[in-house]
């Protein structure tokens, strides 16, 4: 596989009036003509949360297939952070497809972890024309805990971060994420806290965070109660101990979305692209091959 330099790959463009920022990798070009359709990949929200920081280790193992696009969704990363207007889901699905439009790209393949898969579904769900494939990992919005309480003790993590932010409360967050807690190292956390403490990054955070609670934009974000318009070949992929979306999450999308097929990953927490990175890529990169689709 070949290794990629964070900067060597990094881009940017506009997306209307913000500009994101993206990371870029892999054979043929983003508009996929008279290829397979390009990978655009979209991060968590967790504090820190980036293109690169849930999906940089990931890219070799798929952009030795696919075209693939690392999106930093508004508010994060080095993406511009405004004020979210409504709900998020739907806020960053506007400015996904504004992208796209901005490089051309007709279609994508789109792979979202957490808030990310959120987005990712309600992208194809109100612009259906514009996806290929969803790959969905613990997906917000669809989750619908049946047995477990809300808030999850992951989501209790990320609250308690941004009501007080440090390294300490970070560092229990992150642990909450995988198994794994030798994942959960210095580097890490240091790395995480620097991002979630950049200019504009906790009231971007904490924008996000309110549109899920403020009952006028609350309800825009519960898709479970629109899975079923969610027509396209669909993996549904969940550690079997997540503690932010626990997996009896997943049961009532795995019922709704007809074309739906669900992937449990055995001792592995909220971060299956790196807590069962091999697996994971296999997964993922076989159901592409199984729904292959070209531009």
């Amino acid at each position: 596989m070949t290794a990629y330099d964070k900067e060597s790959v990094r881009r940017s463009a506009k997306a209307g009036d913000l500009t994101l920022n993206y990371y870029e990798a892999g054979p043929g070009t983003p508009t996929g003509v008279g290829g397979d359709l390009p990978l655009l990949m979209l991060h968590g929200g967790g504090p820190g949360a980036s293109a690169w920081s849930n999906f940089g280790s990931a890219l070799p193992r798929f952009a030795s297939t696919f075209h693939t696009l690392l999106v930093d969704q508004p508010g994060f990363g080095g993406s511009d952070k405004p004020p979210v207007v409504g709900n998020y889901f739907r806020f960053s699905a506007g400015y996904v497809v504004r992208l796209l439009d901005e490089l051309g790209i007709e279609r994508v393949h789109l792979l979202g972890n957490s808030l990310g898969g959120g987005t990712a579904s309600r992208l194809a769900i109100d612009h259906p024309d514009r996806v290929g494939r969803l790959i969905l990992m613990g997906p917000g919005g669809l989750s619908l805990n049946l047995f477990h309480a809300d808030p999850t003790e992951g989501v209790k993590r990320l609250t308690e971060f941004n009501m007080e932010p440090s390294r300490e409360a970070l560092r229990a967050f992150i642990s909450t994420m995988v198994v794994n807690q030798d994942l959960v190292t210095d580097e890490l956390v240091e790395e995480r806290y620097a991002d979630a403490t950049a200019p504009g990054a906790r009231e971007a955070m904490i924008s996000m965070g309110m549109s899920f609670f403020d009952p006028e934009t609350r309800e825009d974000g519960m898709l479970w109660r629109e899975a079923h318009r969610i027509r396209k070949h669909t993996l549904l992929t969940w550690g079997r101990e997540d503690r932010v979306n626990p997996l009896d999450g997943a049961l009532v999308a795995l019922k709704a979305i007809p074309r739906a097929t669900l992937h449990v990953f055995p001792n592995c927490g909220h971060w299956a692209q790196i807590e069962a990175a091999d697996e994971f890529a296999e997964v993922a990169t076989a159901f592409l091959a199984r729904h292959r689709e070209r531009s």
